[in-house]
């Protein structure tokens, strides 16, 4: 097994491989206006300090979201694209859940991410493996707390509302790329690398003309 993983759905442009016992290497830049720039060269970093040609590869992983479309969309067609290149499957993970992973909490908690429009993405979970419900967004007052630790890069955006939690901001490649290995050395099935939108696309095609009488 090897696994190449990469996530665009947040600021962070990150990659990591995984040989389905530890990650061999894992890259990351964060910044929000570069993804389709960043990210082969991303990739291409992890494969060169790992050793691995592409060809090596086995899967592919890609956050699905949910996250800005611009962005989301750099990864998923990456995905795709390589998938259909090396003839290898191509899966997407819930980006939210990868922040869960690499939190390493075992209780109750909540992973918040930015959503920008001054409200957040957000999940509950059981522990970091177990998603209990979401993703949703909203406005972070909204979000129900409830006493549970937040996690994630909302939290840091909105702490005296979510409150701060000493945790990865980001979901990092390396969580992203491990929980993938887990999940399918048990055969634990993943969806496809499909994008997760929890809102209509900015642009949209225009609607019929007003009609215009004297």
């Amino acid at each position: 097994m090897l696994v190449l993983a990469f996530d665009t759905a947040t600021p962070a442009v990150t990659a990591s491989l995984d040989d389905g016992e530890r990650v061999l290497a894992e890259s990351t830049t964060i910044d929000a206006r570069r993804h389709g720039e960043l990210l082969v060269p991303t990739i291409e970093r992890v494969l060169a300090d790992s050793g691995a040609a592409l060809r090596d590869v086995t899967a592919i992983v890609a956050g699905s979201g949910p996250g800005p479309y611009t962005g989301l969309r750099v990864g998923l067609m990456t995905a795709q694209g390589l998938a259909t290149t090396l003839a290898v499957p191509a899966y997407g993970i819930c980006t939210l859940d990868a922040v869960a992973y690499g939190s390493g909490l075992g209780e109750p908690f909540l992973v918040a991410t930015d959503a920008r429009r001054k409200e957040v993405f957000w999940a509950r979970y059981q522990d970091m493996r177990t998603r209990a419900d979401g993703p949703f967004v909203d406005r972070p007052a909204d979000v129900p707390v409830e006493g549970l630790p937040v996690v994630g890069a909302g939290a840091a955006l909105y702490p005296d509302v979510l409150g701060d939690h000493d945790a990865p901001p980001y979901p990092y490649a390396g969580a992203l790329a491990a929980l993938a290995a887990e999940r399918l050395a048990e055969g634990t099935p993943l969806d496809p690398p499909r994008p997760i939108y929890l809102r209509r696309p900015d642009a949209v095609v225009p609607g019929t003309p007003k009609r215009v009488t004297a």
